[in-house]
């Protein structure tokens, strides 16, 4: 006998994603053509919901509004309310990130958009807080019943002009390919390097495998030596930084600052093993053992967390624990050293137990700032005696977290 209080249609989906949404107080439906057919019968306006079981503002967004009661009141008298799964249906999320793009110039998720019963987006955004949500809801709902014909007006050009829009990139000129296509799309690209921290230089920074790929690729067949360079600083930065697990392997989907520090704590199966031909490829050119270490390790962790019993792979490791994100990867300075005793000062010293490594509430991300080379020169110790220490550290402060 279930004991929870609601139960929507979305308890008979096998998505993840879904069945984290079935047993909200809003009635959710699965993206099909019965619901399309419910919203037209009905004459409501949609609201389609998009995420994936990973997206960490997908369940803060869920938590303080979807699991709200007062919010689901709202949703269920004046919206047809659909659930999607972007992992599942790539498809629908497309269409719909195409409008909100069109819309707002940004996307991302949650990804909620509007639309009129038959399908069509008139208004979005990404994740709002529960207050802003609820203003939202009321105004969409006051417009829908006061100015149907106005919104019909925007949903037809929003959907003429996304149209337009494909048919100028299907339609575009196709000309010949040379190296001076190359040589001018360098120079602008270089413009927006990091020289410092490595990738481009903004925030959030996603380590996106295939651009570095083609970045070797340049810098290989032209002798381009500052290309090769701004690869490697960008690998270092990241194998080093908090974006990395520094004590398993693995990297997180992307880091919320420049400085590869801060990520939102997700590990994408896919991302991982785009970020494994990366570091392959990049220890194939140079031989830095530092990038085989980022290999063995993240291999390691693929085949120990992300493996089942069947030898499937799963896609993702959620960035929440206990309803905190990153709770599972960062430590505070008591944990560290209730763990490790005498080697305490050893790993402030080595994962920057200070200021650099400080994130919030007390806790530090583990991450590094220079070569194992370096700080063993500056500490006075054997190379192979200080990474020793490394894996001892290390092993200790697995064995703790995966308590």
């Amino acid at each position: 006998m279930s004991t929870h209080k609601y139960t929507n249609d979305l308890i008979d989906e096998t998505s993840p994603y879904l069945l984290q949404h079935a047993h909200n107080p809003v009635n959710w439906h699965a993206w099909n053509e019965a619901t399309l057919a419910l919203a037209l019968k009905e004459h409501k306006p949609i609201l389609i919901s998009i995420g994936y079981s990973a997206c960490h503002w997908c369940h803060v967004m869920e938590h303080e509004s979807f699991e709200n009661e007062e919010v689901a009141a709202v949703l269920n008298a004046s919206f047809i309310c659909i659930k999607v799964d972007r992992e599942e249906r790539p498809d629908v999320d497309l269409v719909y990130m195409n409008a909100i793009q069109a819309i707002t110039g940004q996307g991302g998720w949650p990804l909620n958009m509007f639309a009129l019963p038959d399908g069509r987006p008139f208004h979005g955004g990404t994740y709002f807080k529960k207050e802003d949500f609820m203003r939202v809801l009321n105004a969409v709902s006051a417009e829908f019943k006061n100015n149907e014909a106005k919104l019909i007006e925007f949903a037809d050009q929003l959907q003429k002009g996304i149209i337009k829009q494909e048919q100028a990139i299907q339609q575009s000129k196709v000309t010949e390919f040379s190296d001076s296509t190359i040589i001018e799309s360098m120079a602008n690209w270089k413009g927006n390097f990091d020289s410092v921290w490595g990738g481009d230089d903004k925030a959030p920074k996603f380590p996106l495998p295939n651009n570095y790929l083609y970045l070797m690729q340049v810098a290989h067949s032209s002798g381009d030596s500052s290309l090769l360079n701004h690869v490697n600083n960008s690998l270092i930065r990241m194998a080093r930084g908090g974006i990395y697990d520094q004590i398993r392997g693995g990297f997180a989907r992307y880091s919320t600052d420049k400085y590869w520090k801060v990520p939102h704590f997700e590990k994408m199966l896919y991302d991982n093993g785009q970020l494994l031909s990366l570091y392959a490829n990049a220890y194939k050119l140079t031989k830095r053992d530092e990038y085989k270490r980022v290999i063995d390790e993240t291999v390691n962790w693929l085949m120990k967390e992300m493996r089942n019993q069947d030898d499937f792979f799963y896609s993702a490791l959620d960035a929440d624990s206990e309803g905190e994100e990153g709770k599972f990867y960062v430590w505070t300075e008591e944990e560290l050293k209730k763990t490790l005793g005498k080697d305490f000062d050893f790993a402030v010293l080595y994962f920057n137990v200070n200021k650099l490594g400080f994130w919030e509430h007390q806790n530090y991300i583990l991450m590094r700032d220079g070569s194992d080379e370096l700080l063993a020169k500056e500490q006075g110790i054997d190379l192979r005696v200080f990474e020793q220490k490394v894996e001892a550290v290390k092993a200790k402060l697995l064995i703790e977290r995966e308590k």
